[in-house]
């Protein structure tokens, strides 16, 4: 009997049971799709219902996220993410792999092309190079023990903090749409349904941790992260939604910092979640690029 779905699969990486829907086809050649930050692994479903006939589909939830577990410490640095990442790369022996990632998922994808260029076949990042040029100078200003005094304030907010709760699914699901005013009520709805938990007390809360608020101030350096960028040597296309609060590295300069095989697509009338936005012309760019 054919699955319809995906089938739900975990992993451990450093002592955390991470989640994974697996839309079958293992004799096709791997393809990760890589959710962003304070998403979900279900986000994907609409593009690998599209693929899954000619890849293995792969779709994790990232720590602190969907139903992968929370840490004991709410404390979710990139190289967090990195590791299981390349765990889950690594212990299903998928490489070489293609992925594609959006938003803080292609940042992760980024780098770990960067760190292991064999092991990606193809990459497609929507939004995924991080802060912009601007933005960073702007962090700059503050001496670096003041991000660092800043973030152990929003963790003590966090800890005092519960999950935002909502009456209803429905409500839930108005939170849902507001957030992305390109989608319709159904696609907010059915986001809602793979993104929320019900409460004992029968109310609505998000599944992400809400630690990850507080987003922790140990990283490598842009430089560091810029000279990842220039080890990336297979196909690599960036996907930028043209109403999207993501600065577009074309114009900012971040371009600068990669090879011939790295090219740029605009979407108009899409923002920071393309796939989203303009499903039907990205799922055939992306059906093309990585074939």
């Amino acid at each position: 009997m054919d699955v319809i779905g995906p089938v739900s699969q975990t992993f451990i990486s450093q002592r955390t049971r991470l989640h994974y829907a697996d839309w079958g086809n293992p004799d096709a050649p791997p393809l990760i799709l890589q959710h962003g930050g304070r998403d979900h692994c279900r986000s994907w479903d609409w593009v690998a219902e599209e693929l899954r006939e000619d890849w293995h589909v792969i779709c994790p939830d990232l720590r602190g996220h969907g139903d992968s577990e929370w840490t004991n410490t709410g404390h979710y640095p990139m190289t967090a993410y990195l590791y299981d990442f390349a765990q889950l790369v690594h212990q299903l022996e998928l490489a070489p792999v293609t992925i594609v990632a959006h938003s803080l998922g292609g940042n992760i994808a980024m780098r770990y092309a960067g760190m292991y260029p064999d092991n990606v076949r193809k990459l497609v990042a929507i939004e995924g190079l991080g802060p912009s040029p601007k933005m960073q100078a702007k962090m700059a200003e503050k001496p670096w023990f003041e991000h660092r005094t800043d973030w152990i304030a929003r963790k003590r907010e966090a800890s005092a903090r519960q999950p935002k709760r909502y009456a209803t699914f429905e409500e839930a699901a108005s939170r849902m749409h507001e957030a992305n005013s390109y989608l319709s009520r159904a696609q907010a709805e059915y986001l809602t349904r793979h993104g929320a938990i019900r409460n004992e007390d029968g109310t609505w809360s998000w599944k992400f941790d809400p630690h990850l608020h507080a987003w922790p101030p140990d990283d490598v350096t842009q430089a560091q992260v810029e000279e990842l960028w220039t080890r990336i040597t297979c196909p690599t296309r960036l996907v930028y939604g043209n109403d999207s609060w993501a600065s577009n590295p074309a114009e900012d300069g971040r371009m600068a910092h990669f090879g011939d095989n790295v090219t740029l697509t605009n979407y108009d009338r899409a923002g920071h979640w393309v796939h989203h936005d303009r499903f039907d012309d990205f799922v055939a760019e992306v059906r093309e690029f990585v074939a």
